[in-house]
């Protein structure tokens, strides 16, 4: 096999493997949807069964990323920073979409969660006091000029606007948490490793979640139908950890931004999904909306070369 062809094979497992974790990411918001609907199930409940049948893995995880005496050995301040990662990341950011997707159709949904790298923008911008550049106020402007048609649209067609808004806003909630979480995440994953951080701060979010359900649930609640477990399953497996997995791969194959540009595939997926197998509308309006969250999520996201001007 020759250089070229095996630098093609390498491009092209990793385009399949982005293609892939975007289609199971994708399929979390209408897994939750299908569970609502075959059974009034709360969302602290679902979520911690979900994390429950995750947990195995999170385990074997943080098992292979534990230290072999040359990681670097973790300080209090480090234990801190997982702390935050975890309930930025992966609790307030689950529990929240959780919530939110009881309110509104899987399509909002993930547009809504798809704005999180224009909220890293923003949020890193004030952090770090300096003006958004050119382009990126151009994309602010396309993403949330197309959420504001898609939510328009759906508000026409609410039976009940107060609680469209609602859950817009718990979903918002949750795509603000997992930007926190990116803005934080960097200097702990160049410390500690990308697998050892990302192991820990799930189990601690596994705790978050089980220490919830546990004050606010009673144990019988997680005696559930068999298709809850199924549905709670495939949300752990192919939703959780099977995707994360494949999006790592992605990256290494084949590189950030064009990962980037192969996962803005997620949101349509999760509209069609959700017409197919929800029955959810899909107004030509609402399209149009997320064509333009698309377009301005791809300008943040891919590499460009900045001037002076911008």
């Amino acid at each position: 096999m020759t250089a070229v062809t095996a630098r093609q094979r390498l491009s092209s497992n990793g385009a399949l493997f982005a293609l892939l974790a975007a289609f199971g990411f994708s399929m979390k918001a209408i897994l939750v949807k299908l569970a609502y609907a075959w059974q009034p199930v709360d969302a602290v409940t679902l979520l911690a069964l979900r994390m429950l049948m995750a947990l195995p893995f999170f385990l074997a995880l943080a098992w292979q990323a534990r230290d072999r005496g040359t990681a670097t050995p973790l300080q209090a301040s480090d234990w801190l920073r997982l702390a935050w990662l975890g309930v930025t990341g992966y609790y307030l950011a689950s529990i929240l979409d959780f919530w939110g997707l009881q309110y509104i159709n899987a399509g909002l949904e993930r547009l809504i969660l798809f704005l999180y790298p224009t909220l890293v923008v923003v949020l890193g911008a004030w952090l770090t006091r300096r003006p958004v550049a050119r382009r990126e106020r151009w994309a602010l402007a396309l993403s949330y000029g197309g959420i504001a048609l898609a939510f328009l649209s759906d508000l026409r067609l609410a039976s009940d606007r107060g609680v469209l808004i609602l859950g817009s806003a718990l979903v918002f909630g949750s795509a603000v948490s997992y930007a926190l979480y990116l803005l934080a995440s960097g200097n702990t994953i160049a410390r500690l490793g990308s697998r050892r951080t990302a192991a820990y701060g799930m189990l601690i979010s596994t705790a978050l979640v089980l220490a919830q359900f546990a004050a606010t649930q009673p144990l019988a609640a997680l005696r559930q139908p068999w298709p809850i477990y199924g549905l709670a399953l495939a949300m752990a497996v192919f939703s959780t950890v099977l995707p994360s997995l494949l999006l790592a791969e992605a990256i290494k194959r084949i590189g950030a931004g064009r990962v980037a540009m192969i996962g803005s595939a997620g949101p349509i997926i999760t509209i069609y999904l959700g017409v197919v197998l929800l029955g959810e509308p899909a107004t030509a309006v609402q399209l149009l909306g997320a064509a333009l969250v698309l377009t301005g999520v791809l300008l943040v996201t891919l590499p460009s070369r900045r001037t002076p001007a911008d």
